[in-house]
């Protein structure tokens, strides 16, 4: 918004040239940092009164850790105030006819919606479990294909225009199209490597990830902390690549595909980044306020439709490795209690309490120790996955 306006302002007299640095995204991606970071900062009391006053406390799961009983009715769907400051900031900051950028935040305030409805169903009706999995999965299903639908052809084409241009021909084709490489899975390390998908590879990748990434950040938050600043960390080095691929020069020196567009990305990462900490400023241990399902399951599937535009799936899984562990815990604890209850008559567990989080707390860890040590992990990840931008 305040792009079109200086460009408005710059039309009308040569004594706004000053405001060419609006143009440069690194400027308004440090602004939109501070703009999100502000609002978090500055509407974070209001917001937590607020749902205090409303009795929107968090309930705990009887079976639950019990060092977690004493903060039931600590006030939740704070994810409400993360989506909000990054909404605000990327509208202000970024260019309003960039389809990636719309996109994202369509994806991200869609699954913050789904988000509303489980934590609310918690809240009113007092049920620990909120909307059923099947319900739940059944409205990600839906936003995530139809992104993935979207992506799979705005990838491979440089406008709007183009896109409706390469659907229809997909269409007439019978539903078969060669897509351009940058539209196939990179693998990380390697120059020019990247195997083709098709569409429907595509679109089912791009499914899997989107809402992959959200269920996994919604299994992490389950401490004071841990989930946000990993999103942050992840969030902030896929801007990094966001920057990469929608640059000519670097793309080319870089060997990553040109993704026109995909630069702008940066302003919604840099909100994201803000946003997130200020949050952290108030869920910081003892937390004031959680973000409930509203922010996890929203800040998830950003990560995830971001790494699919960029072409990053497999170093998201890298930098979000804590996100994929988290998961790949309770898939298992599950499955394997499934099994043996099946088997023995009697289910059995892998580990003393999933997600793998609470297992460490069982272990004798404090939580600020599970925190701090994830928040460590995630960021030597990060530097791995940012290494591949050279590392080829």
């Amino acid at each position: 918004m305040l792009l079109s306006l200086a460009q408005w302002l710059q039309s009308l007299s040569p004594d706004w040239g000053f405001l060419r640095v609006f143009q440069y995204i690194t400027f308004r991606a440090v602004m939109a940092a501070m703009t999100a970071l502000l609002i978090g900062l500055a509407a974070g009391p209001w917001v937590i009164r607020r749902l205090t006053a409303l009795k929107i406390g968090q309930p705990i799961r009887g079976y639950g850790m019990e060092s977690h009983l004493a903060k039931s009715g600590t006030p939740t769907m704070g994810g409400v105030l993360i989506l909000l400051s990054i909404a605000i900031s990327t509208f202000l900051w970024f260019d309003l006819s960039n389809r990636f950028v719309w996109i994202v935040l369509i994806v991200t305030l869609g699954f913050g919606a789904i988000g509303w409805v489980d934590d609310w169903r918690k809240v009113v009706n007092k049920d620990p479990e909120g909307m059923r999995s099947r319900e739940k999965y059944f409205w990600q299903s839906v936003i995530g294909l139809l992104a993935a639908l979207y992506l799979v052809f705005s990838i491979s084409e440089s406008s709007n225009e183009r896109v409706m241009d390469l659907f229809v021909q997909w269409v007439m084709s019978g539903f078969d199209v060669n897509l351009p490489p940058n539209a196939g899975l990179q693998v990380p390390f390697f120059k020019e490597i990247n195997y083709p998908l098709g569409v429907l590879g595509f679109v089912v990748l791009t499914y899997l990830v989107i809402v992959g990434s959200s269920n996994a950040v919604n299994l992490t938050d389950g401490l004071d902390g841990l989930a946000i600043m990993p999103v942050v960390m992840v969030g902030s080095a896929l801007g990094v690549f966001a920057y990469v691929t929608g640059s000519s020069v670097f793309s080319k020196y870089l060997f990553f595909p040109h993704i026109p567009g995909s630069g702008e990305l940066l302003i919604f990462c840099a909100a994201l980044a803000g946003a997130g900490l200020a949050f952290l400023w108030f869920n910081t241990h003892p937390a004031q306020v959680f973000m409930g399902d509203v922010g996890a399951l929203a800040l998830g599937a950003a990560l995830g439709t971001i790494a699919v535009i960029v072409r990053q799936e497999i170093v998201l899984a890298i930098m979000g490795g804590i996100f994929v562990v988290e998961a790949l815990s309770v898939m298992a604890q599950v499955t394997y209690f499934k099994y043996t209850k099946k088997k023995y008559g009697e289910g059995r567990r892998i580990l003393k309490m999933a997600p793998l989080h609470h297992h460490f707390e069982k272990s004798g860890w404090k939580e600020t120790q599970v925190v701090v040590r994830f928040w460590i992990i995630t960021m030597l990840l990060c530097l791995v996955g940012l290494s591949t931008l050279k590392l080829r």
